[in-house]
């Protein structure tokens, strides 16, 4: 049975709240846990009221009224329940910050609410992966279901990194705040990758019926241009702006008239947009000169996209190159598999499927839907149509989005019998 009308717009105006409910929650009482719980309260009085009264006119300020509001109910039974006066002061300063239109403080980077809970969850009080997995569950609005996804690792693990995070958080004290520059510098790169990962997820969802999440996609573009007005001389965060601003010109090409997915050489690239290249390629500039990193190799593949008009005109060979140098300095499965397609293209389909070979008793891959999406087209444009079959249809039954699903059914129709 499918939700009525108010039940799928609160579940729509969770998605896209859902992070600043949070991060305002945890503003007025600097404990991620509440915050969360507070969120999620904001999000059940919204199933119980709306199918009753209506959805509101703005629907994400009415969540929030109710989020503050009993964030600083709770702050006050806190001082009751303590009798610590010098908590007085503390309540009244973050009703002030509670009142404040969290809109209005995109151009003042050191005082989104957003950013410190990016911060605040990747604290080196927490281990690398626990850093990870917090900001996504609490900013990115992700599933445990979909962090899980994304770090190749199963839903209980996430579950109990997410858990402990948020414990270790609050009986360790850490302030809501934006680190000071000395601070920063240690906790940057977990705040990128965590960046990067919400992008992914918004740019290629990993379950569901939606090929694309717009909104986290736009919400982790918004985080990395913030970052890099942060931390102007950091040359990777000016290269992970730019991979995310080449990757996002290409969103509206990424489907047709009717919904339905386009893959990257079928695309049509005049419908890529020309400023957010124009954009990312100066951001990529800029990280090069710098000195760059991963997020910067990552971004000068993806300019060899970017720079052809045709997917005739592209650089292969070069991309292979900037691959292997990916490969050298950040090894991992997963960029194996995409050197794999580039060096196809450079030196045939054979030379991928060597690429490939190692990666098949890999137990890391042994869900990862795209290792026999790869493998399966290398061997169809090999001729080896009945090995491209099966692996088709293996990689049609290892994912969870429905989008995926289709691609891959129409590449099986496709093959000759």
């Amino acid at each position: 049975m499918s939700p009525s009308p108010e039940v799928a717009e609160v579940e729509a105006v969770w998605r896209l709240e859902a992070a600043k409910l949070v991060a305002s929650a945890a503003r007025i009482t600097h404990d991620l846990g509440v915050a969360e719980d507070l969120a999620q309260d904001a999000l059940v009085a919204a199933l119980e009221q709306w199918p009753l009264s209506g959805v509101p006119r703005r629907p994400g300020a009415w969540l929030m009224t109710v989020v503050r509001r009993r964030a600083i109910d709770h702050v006050r039974r806190e001082i009751t329940r303590r009798s610590a006066l010098a908590e007085v002061a503390q309540l009244s300063a973050s009703r002030e910050a509670a009142a404040a239109d969290l809109d209005d403080l995109v151009d003042a980077p050191i005082e989104d609410s957003l950013l410190r809970l990016v911060f605040v969850c990747c604290h080196p009080v927490l281990g690398p992966d626990a850093r990870v997995a917090l900001t996504l569950r609490l900013l990115g609005g992700l599933t445990t279901h979909e962090i899980a996804r994304a770090f190749l690792v199963a839903d209980a693990t996430i579950g109990q990194r997410v858990s402990r995070a948020k414990r270790t958080l609050s009986e360790s004290g850490v302030p809501f705040e934006v680190p000071d520059a000395a601070q920063r510098a240690d906790r940057l790169a977990s705040v990128l990758e965590v960046v990067y990962l919400i992008f992914n997820e918004g740019y290629a969802a990993t379950a569901g019926d939606d090929w694309m999440r717009p909104a986290l996609l736009e919400e982790a573009l918004r985080l990395g241009r913030m970052l890099a007005t942060l931390a102007p001389d950091e040359a990777e965060v000016h290269g992970l702006v730019a991979l995310m601003e080449i990757q996002a010109s290409r969103q509206r090409a990424r489907t047709d008239a009717d919904g339905n997915p386009v893959l990257l050489l079928a695309q049509d690239r005049r419908r890529w947009d020309r400023l957010l290249i124009r954009r990312g390629l100066e951001a990529l500039e800029r990280a090069q000169r710098l000195g760059g990193g991963v997020f910067t190799l990552q971004a000068a593949i993806a300019a060899c996209h970017a720079r052809a008009m045709t997917p005739e005109e592209t650089d292969w060979e070069g991309m292979a190159r900037l691959y292997a140098e990916l490969a050298a300095v950040a090894p991992s499965p997963v960029v194996e598999v995409n050197r794999a397609v580039a060096v196809s293209h450079a030196y045939g389909a054979e030379a991928g499927l060597r690429v490939l070979e190692p990666l098949c008793a890999d137990a890391r891959l042994a869900s990862y839907h795209l290792l026999p999406s790869v493998r399966g087209e290398l061997l169809a444009t090999a001729g080896r149509y009945e090995e491209a079959r099966a692996e088709l249809e293996r990689a049609a039954s290892l994912t969870e989005n429905a989008s995926d699903r289709a691609v891959l059914a129409a590449k099986i129709r496709d093959l000759p019998a």
